[in-house]
């Protein structure tokens, strides 16, 4: 981002809580959720938001936090929502703003596989991935049509769910990944989705801004 011009402010700030949601452990996540809100509650507008890489820490803002905070706080979780973006949605509105440009990239091919995080799938967000990755002139992405890769969070590291976690990997994401050429990159927002690929196929997946990076000139 900074070297697109942009000013990167790393506030202190707590978990997002999505770890203990997803084992339903409600009480500590609203304390975080709390938190999170008086921290960032007077710096985000519409010049300054507040952006991640992990889809399912920052859309924990945007769907849990509004059910989860305190009264006194809803306002301002309300109003901070919808300016908790992904890093790919930050990026496809500075691109369609006319602020990031395709001549800021290199022109050279690339084939790119797309592996979609379920909760951006959920939210309707991987158009704007795909349309992310092919801001080079010459990078070409094609979605695979998986569902779930297998780990969901910390299921799929558990001993109990470790079998069915790479049966789910092997439906579609681990073929199609075994079957790419050599020269396609293979790109998967979720953190979990890329340990999981890694282990199923050995292949080193990334994530779609260590594509763009890279193709910065």
């Amino acid at each position: 981002m900074e070297k697109l011009g942009y000013e990167v402010l790393m506030v202190p700030h707590a978990f997002s809580g999505r770890a203990l949601l997803s084992k339903g452990l409600l009480r500590d996540a609203k304390k975080l959720a709390n938190k999170n809100v008086e921290i960032f509650k007077n710096r985000l507008n519409a010049d300054t938001k507040l952006v991640s890489v992990e889809p399912s820490t920052i859309l924990t803002f945007r769907d849990e936090y509004v059910d989860l905070v305190d009264e006194h706080l809803l306002a301002d979780a309300e109003r901070i929502a919808p300016l908790a973006l992904t890093i790919e949605e930050f990026i496809w509105e500075e691109y369609l703003s006319g602020n990031i440009s395709s001549t800021q990239f290199v022109n050279q091919e690339e084939q790119i596989l797309l592996h979609g995080h379920c909760q951006q799938k959920a939210w309707g967000l991987m158009p704007i991935v795909s349309k992310v990755l092919e801001i080079p002139a010459n990078y070409k992405v094609k979605n695979i049509p998986s569902g779930c890769c297998g780990m969901a969070g910390s299921f799929g590291y558990e001993k109990e769910h470790y079998d069915i976690s790479m049966k789910i990997g092997e439906l579609v994401l681990f073929p199609t990944v075994r079957e790419k050429s050599d020269s396609t990159l293979v790109a998967a927002p979720g953190a979990s989705c890329r340990h999981q690929i890694m282990d199923g196929t050995g292949v080193a997946s990334k994530h779609p801004v260590e594509i763009l990076y890279k193709a910065l000139k």
